[in-house]
């Protein structure tokens, strides 16, 4: 009977035994005990390290760069029989039941490093008998694949010290600002202290209480003889000296390392992303994107203060602003800031927000008719002739052109209202709406107003579409991302450069000459002011209400878009025009931007010739044309006929000097001789068909 029941007994053991190692991890799982999440690396343009992406904070470090304090603190206060006993301590197993039988309650554990290690690693935190014999069995099988000082390795690596930490690295810079190779004993008894309870104890929690913990701990190490008395006192004495040298909260580029977290995760998933170790290689220009920063910042007070002398209305919320910086050439963006705080808020301004872009959408209505035959000196006429719509006929407001004629150039050096829908009238709005959408401009209503900037678009949409301009015709896509890797090295993606042609070369030459001039005596003058020198070209927008300041510019090697208003669209201030809220803020940006830039303008394609031409008349200027300008033009369009407004005297027709010789324009000078900001105008009501269909006129 004796023998059966051994028996029974055996077989049941073993059939407990593998019911309860049915779904444990095999020997191949603790072979790789050691492999853990890891974050994933975003790397700026230059191949710096820029931010990580985790859900832990974890720094593996070899056991020979851990404080032998930091050791002796954990063994005593954690497992004093560490290296003498094997998966279990019985002895510690006893002691622990006495006491918890004296006192009534489960007041001392007695679990070993290494059933913890197997908790940790393989096992939930849910305290059963089946758990706990789990728990005895995989560190088992730990204690037979490990030696002792591995075992301490992969536990100071893998525990858990509060506030986001894990392993004695992170934790040590995290909580005193040091590596784990310096900690000090009083350091290093009140990290063994956190083990027990990381949120009970955590010194950024409650300072008293996790000071009270380290007596404990080093209560346990003077009993233990691994410090004496002396020792015990100047560490007990120790005052708290807390400092995070792992600040997660990066200090530039929160909108821009938000976006690419956010594509990352759509792409990828979260679970690779977060603990895959994936490797980006961002286009963050960091340079840019600190200057970037400060110049919203700075811009967004100088605007504030304004509002508080200039205006008897308080706003609730904050005024916002937006900056994008984009490479013409590659599509790549080197800064990027969406809003005034991105704590505060993380809608992103720059890639989310929809506004009208009012008069910055006029250069795509002068490229369409640039394509379709028309020329800087084309003139435009019948500018205070109503256009008739289904409405009635309608004449918008237009404070910056006078007389009923005007030629192009200098009607988008002054954002001429009438004149733009003159235009958008002659060449038809289809073919507009077909050219902004090859810009990528594609949120367009097909109405007369879209010449003043009746359609939505996104900051980031409306300066990729400007790129056009500064690389020969082409739109990219905005990017952010240059490659990802996976954690082995082998290559996820990389980016494509994939142009797509919106307007010739020539248009787009053309474009860049006409928005210098905008630049330099027009909307966008007040740059120049502010010290702006090297060769640009841009344009202001300016919304109905002035609820939107836009000015989108730029050189041959970086465009440029800055955007400012209210999220819940509304007043910025009285007379508050682009040229005053958006090209300051653009003007400091590019000022420290550039700083060191040699002066480049775009080359003359080769299909291009220049001549000189009378600013009323629009054709070959004579010696008679008081003003005139050298214009480009594309060969075969320039003007053929001179001046008929301007008559050269008697004496002048007999000796042929009755026109000017057509010459090479000269290169790009800046001056500063320029006005200083847009004219000034008083508000008008708002035109018929601007209130039907909510068009924007200012520039």
């Amino acid at each position: 009977m004796a023998l059966v029941a051994a028996g029974v007994a055996a077989a049941s053991g073993l059939w407990a035994w593998r019911d309860l190692s049915r779904d444990l991890p095999g020997d191949t799982a603790i072979g790789h005990i050691a492999d853990t999440a890891q974050s994933t690396i975003i790397f700026d343009a230059a191949g710096t390290p820029a931010s990580t992406i985790s859900t832990e904070q974890r720094i593996d470090v070899p056991l020979d760069r851990v404080s032998p304090a930091f050791l002796h603190a954990l063994i005593a206060v954690e497992d004093q029989r560490f290296y003498a006993h094997g998966a279990v301590d019985p002895r510690r197993i006893a002691a622990a039941a006495v006491a918890n039988v004296t006192r009534g309650r489960a007041a001392q554990g007695a679990s070993t490093l290494t059933q913890q290690l197997a908790r940790a690693s393989f096992l939930t935190p849910q305290k059963t008998l089946r758990r706990k014999l789990q728990e005895v069995i995989l560190a088992s099988r730990i204690e037979r694949r490990y030696s002792k000082p591995q075992i301490l390795e992969l536990y100071v690596n893998r525990v858990y010290f509060g506030g986001g930490l894990w392993g004695v690295e992170a934790a040590s810079l995290g909580y005193f600002g040091t590596h784990a190779s310096a900690l000090t004993l009083a350091e290093g008894a009140m990290l063994a202290g956190l083990v027990q309870s990381p949120s009970s104890y955590a010194p950024t929690t409650d300072p008293a209480r996790a000071i009270r913990r380290r007596h404990i701990v080093l209560q346990a190490m003077l009993d233990t003889g691994a410090i004496d008395r002396a020792t015990f006192d100047r560490a007990d004495r120790e005052r708290l000296k807390l400092a995070d040298a792992l600040l997660r909260r990066q200090p530039h580029g929160e909108y821009f390392l938000e976006e690419i977290r956010k594509t990352l995760v759509e792409r990828y998933g979260s679970e690779m992303v977060y603990a895959g170790g994936l490797r980006v290689y961002s286009t963050l220009d960091t340079r840019l994107q600190a200057a970037a920063e400060a110049a919203v910042a700075s811009s967004l007070r100088a605007l504030d203060e304004r509002r508080a002398r200039s205006d008897r209305t308080r706003d609730t919320e904050p005024l916002q602003a937006a900056l994008i910086a984009i490479d013409p050439q590659t599509g790549y963006v080197r800064a990027l800031v969406g809003g005034r705080n991105f704590t505060a808020s993380h809608f992103d301004r720059a890639l989310q927000a929809y506004r009208q872009p009012g008069s910055a959408f006029k250069p795509f209505v002068y490229a369409a008719a640039l394509e379709a035959g028309y020329t800087e000196a084309t003139m435009i006429n019948h500018l205070d002739q109503p256009l008739a719509t289904l409405q009635g006929a309608w004449l918008p407001e237009d404070e910056h052109a006078d007389g009923n004629a005007i030629d192009v150039r200098n009607a988008l050096r002054v954002s001429s209202n009438r004149a733009a829908i003159q235009v958008l009238n002659q060449i038809g709005i289809d073919r507009v709406v077909r050219y902004a959408r090859a810009f990528g401009l594609d949120r367009l209503p097909a109405v007369p107003s879209l010449a003043l900037g009746a359609g939505e678009v996104t900051l980031a949409s409306l300066t990729s579409a400007y790129a056009a301009f500064a690389n020969g015709g082409f739109v990219r896509t905005p990017a952010l991302i240059r490659r990802v890797d996976a954690g082995d090295g082998g290559a996820l993606m990389a980016a494509v450069d994939a142009p797509q042609r919106a307007i010739s070369a020539t248009t787009a030459f053309l474009m860049s000459d006409m928005l210098a001039g905008v630049m330099d005596a027009g909307t966008g003058a007040q740059a120049r002011t502010l010290g702006f020198r090297l060769p640009a070209a841009g344009k202001t927008g300016t919304t109905n209400g002035f609820n939107d300041a836009w000015f989108i510019g730029y050189t041959p090697t970086l465009v440029v878009g800055v955007w400012v208003g209210f999220d819940a669209p509304h007043t910025i201030m009285r007379n508050g025009f682009a040229a005053s809220v958006a090209v300051p803020l653009w003007a400091t940006f590019m000022n420290e931007a550039t700083r060191g830039d040699t002066p480049a303008w775009f080359p003359v394609p080769a299909t291009i010739v220049a001549s000189d031409i009378c600013a009323v008349s629009g054709k070959l200027a004579t010696a008679s044309c008081t003003g005139h300008r050298r214009q480009y033009f594309v060969s075969g369009s320039e003007p053929i006929e001179n001046c008929d407004v301007h008559q050269p005297s008697v004496f002048r027709k007999i000796f042929g000097l009755a026109s000017v010789k057509p010459v090479e324009p000269a290169p790009v000078e800046v001056t500063s001789d320029v006005p200083a900001k847009e004219p000034d105008a008083p508000v008008k009501k708002r035109g018929f068909w601007s209130r039907i269909l909510h068009g924007s006129s200012r520039p």
